[in-house]
């Protein structure tokens, strides 16, 4: 069975994503069909167009924030402590469950 992603859009609606293992957060939220998280640059980390509010009983499972991801993040308006790149979070079944709000465009 698939790791579940599950993703509060910008107008509040819940979506339940099944994604796959190996794929970034960014990737599982676009094939998902969620259209409104830009990822403009592919997930290349050179924008922060992914950016994700990401549950505070997961942020401590994820990777570091690099020193890329951080710059672009102090670029946005509502960073907080649980903002990350969506495209840097590798997904896998140690996040099944794992819940994101999509952040407001800048």
């Amino acid at each position: 069975m698939m790791p579940t992603l599950i993703v509060t859009t910008r107008t509040g609606e819940e979506r339940q994503l099944d994604g796959e293992a190996g794929l970034s957060v960014m990737e599982v939220i676009r094939d998902g069909g969620i259209d409104e998280l830009l990822a403009l640059c592919g997930g290349c980390c050179s924008c922060a167009t992914c950016h994700v509010h990401v549950d505070a009983a997961f942020v401590d499972r994820l990777p570091p924030i690099g020193p890329d991801e951080d710059d672009l993040l102090d670029s946005v308006g509502e960073r907080d402590t649980t903002s990350r790149l969506s495209c840097q979070i590798p997904f896998d079944d140690a996040l099944d469950g794992m819940r994101v709000r999509i952040a407001a465009e800048d």
